[in-house]
Formats: C-alpha cells, sequence, structure tokens
C-alpha cells in the first residue's frame, strides 16, 4: 500500500489550496481515509475523514471551510481547503484506514505534503 500526497504549497491567509492522495493497494475503495495535519512540536491532529459511501467528519477548527471527498473508481482522497489561515500551516498527511481515528491506530500514511498560509 502507498498513499502519495500532493498539492501542498505557499498561499496567502484567504487563498485556497487543493489536495491530493493517491493510493495504490486495495486499501481504498471499501475503508474509510483521511487527513492529518501536524505541526513541530504537537501532535499529530485528525483534519477529516470519510467513509467509503462518502459520509465525512470534521475538526471544529475546520469546519465550514475544508471540504474532504474521494474518488473511488480513481482511488484518490481531496481536501479541498478554502479561507485558510496562518494556524493551518503544517505538514498534512493522508491516512488509512481511519475506522479508529487515533492516530496510533492508523495502519499506512503518506509522506505529507507541506502546507503554508502567510498572514
Amino acid at each position: 500500500v502507498q498513499l502519495v500526497e500532493s498539492g501542498g504549497g505557499l498561499v496567502h491567509a484567504g487563498g485556497s489550496l487543493r489536495l491530493a492522495c493517491a493510493a495504490s493497494g486495495s486499501i481504498f475503495s471499501d475503508n474509510p481515509m483521511g487527513w492529518y495535519r501536524q505541526t513541530p512540536g504537537k501532535e499529530r491532529e485528525l483534519v477529516a475523514t470519510i467513509t467509503s459511501r462518502g459520509t465525512a467528519y470534521y475538526a471544529d477548527s475546520v469546519k465550514g471551510r475544508f471540504t474532504i471527498s474521494r474518488d473511488n473508481a480513481r482511488n484518490t482522497l481531496y481536501l479541498q481547503m478554502n479561507s485558510l489561515k496562518p494556524e493551518d500551516t503544517a505538514m498534512y498527511y493522508c491516512a488509512a484506514p481511519t475506522r479508529d481515528t487515533n492516530p496510533k491506530a492508523i495502519d499506512y500514511w503518506g509522506r505529507g505534503t507541506q502546507v503554508t498560509v502567510s498572514s
């Protein structure tokens, strides 16, 4: 199983980015998937998850600004991030499966993609 993130970058506050996670192997189609983020010195935190059928859950800090989605035919997970804030600056990781959202329970992680939001 491989998870490969893309789409990170530098953006001004108020801007938007769209992250993508390409999944190989059999992990994608029947499993919930998720996005996490981490800043230096802090624990990895859940941003959003989505079930195989498309039911989404969001952390309160991103609710109303971020949208998680998936394309099961392309084995790809997305995170549309709008109205970005400097506090959204972090390394963003794709994760699977996310039945248990505790980071210690996740079997597979991508390498991450850096998102930096300037004020």
